[in-house]
């Protein structure tokens, strides 16, 4: 009986990440190739409700004030330059829905690498003590997951998909280590789930932490003129 409640739990539990999973896509969809205004409200949402989580997690990291205090100024502009950063992108004349997309589906390809490398390699972990199942060879995979999305971007938008021999790993370590930066924070803050927004799934820290970091470290690049 116990095993066939966790098969039917289980189910139910697929039946309700996969409901979230087709909401969250339609919804970001219909944002994204609206654009203009829609987007820019809806890239604010996603960033107000990751910034609640993220004061949720300082809150339980520390009873302290000054570092809370500090943790909460860092979230702001983490997540402020992410967001701008992705506002940005999009509104550029003519390729800002493609060049969107191609971000967002460069993270997606380290993520699915990286599960698909680790599960199927395994070997050494990276730092067991921050994220278990993160494996060297899940790195390697999501390398190679960015890399070829983003050649056949390249090769779609410039001619020149060799782009992503550099593109792809500098993608693929950032995503990576902006997933071990939010797995450290829950750590640190003794929880699984930087929320229970999304059903099934979690919060959205969980959701967008690799991105952020990409798009984070763009902004950087692209505030010094470097991009």
């Amino acid at each position: 009986m116990e095993g066939a409640d966790r098969k039917a739990k289980g189910a139910s539990d697929l039946g309700v990440r996969a409901a979230s999973a087709v909401v969250m896509l339609a919804v970001a969809g219909v944002a994204l190739w609206l654009g203009g205004t829609v987007w820019s409200v809806f890239v604010l949402a996603i960033a107000a409700g990751v910034m609640w989580e993220w004061s949720r997690l300082t809150l339980r990291m520390t009873d302290k004030v000054a570092p809370r205090v500090i943790w909460i100024l860092v979230g702001i502009v983490y997540i402020t330059v992410a967001a701008r950063m992705l506002e940005y992108v999009r509104g550029l004349e003519p390729d800002g829905l493609v060049g969107t997309l191609a971000i967002v589906a460069a993270v997606i390809a380290v993520d699915v690498g990286a599960y698909f490398a680790g599960r199927s390699i395994g070997g050494p972990k990276i730092a067991p003590k921050i994220s278990p199942s993160k494996t060297w060879a899940g790195l390697g995979g999501g390398i190679v997951g960015a890399t070829l999305l983003l050649a056949a971007y390249f090769h779609q938008t410039t001619g020149t998909p060799s782009a992503a021999i550099t593109a792809g790993p500098v993608i693929a370590v950032i995503a990576q280590a902006g997933d071990f930066f939010e797995s450290w924070m829950k750590r640190r803050a003794g929880v699984k789930d930087s929320s229970a927004l999304i059903p099934g799934h979690g919060g959205l820290f969980d959701r967008v932490d690799g991105l952020l970091a990409v798009l984070f470290l763009a902004g950087i690049l692209h505030a010094l003129g470097m991009m």
